[in-house]
């Protein structure tokens, strides 16, 4: 059973790379455009938002301008989605690629209306090219994107199972968090967004839902209810 009618999906571009962490892995692409198709099926509208960090991460350079550093990477979001859009086409579905600023054919300029109409004829809208502007996250983006097309919710398929106290990876007691509210992550700096994403999420009321993009079906089962992250939720 379908819990959602439009959501956006956050991809890292490090999961699509797989374990060579760089580039694309084909299979793990064509694993989340049949989870998608499954939900695009069901009726659900479906927005995505792709990292770049499979091709660049301007921030650890000390070497590029800072502008020049951040527009790379919005150029990265933008491959990444051309490149899983297309994947997406050959599963079967119809996909719009949108971009705050122009790419000659190969996008098309964002607008809130643009991509409402493509929702509503059953597109899998690709948000790319982040916000547009410099110092702005892709997790920024991602939650600017969902409130201006009202989303219902925010799905981040993360590399772990949800959000702990402590990174997992180093604290083998780290404790995952079943619910937890938006201000509780920013008060205890958990970082599973960005500050400015995670207030923006807070002041516009916009749910995450946080999974591990690597366990068997999770895009399809996180949205059907079957859920074993964890619910980012805004307080009234």
């Amino acid at each position: 059973m379908v819990s959602v009618r439009r959501i956006m999906l956050k991809l890292s571009g490090e999961a699509l790379a797989g374990a060579k962490r760089t580039g694309f892995h084909e299979e793990t692409v064509k694993g989340v455009a049949l989870q998608v198709g499954q939900l695009v099926r069901d009726g659900v509208q479906v927005g995505i938002v792709i990292g770049g960090g499979n091709f660049w991460r301007g921030r650890t350079s000390e070497n590029i301008d800072r502008t020049k550093a951040d527009q790379i990477g919005m150029l990265a979001t933008v491959m990444n989605c051309i490149y899983v859009s297309e994947i997406f086409r050959s599963a079967g579905m119809k996909t719009a690629v949108l971009t705050p600023f122009a790419c000659g054919s190969f996008t098309e300029l964002f607008s809130k209306d643009k991509a409402v109409e493509y929702f509503e004829k059953g597109f899998v809208v690709f948000f790319a090219g982040g916000t547009g502007h410099p110092y702005f996250s892709t997790d920024t983006g991602v939650v600017l994107r969902a409130v201006e097309v009202e989303a219902e919710v925010i799905l981040l398929a993360k590399s772990i199972d949800g959000v702990y106290d402590s990174d997992p990876a180093k604290n083998p007691d780290a404790r995952k968090y079943d619910v937890i509210t938006i201000d509780e992550i920013i008060g205890k700096n958990l970082q599973v967004v960005d500050m400015t994403a995670s207030i923006l999420a807070r002041d516009n009321r916009m749910p995450m839902w946080v999974f591990g993009l690597n366990e068997e079906n999770s895009i399809v089962n996180t949205v059907r209810g079957n859920f074993t992250g964890t619910r980012v939720l805004v307080q009234e």
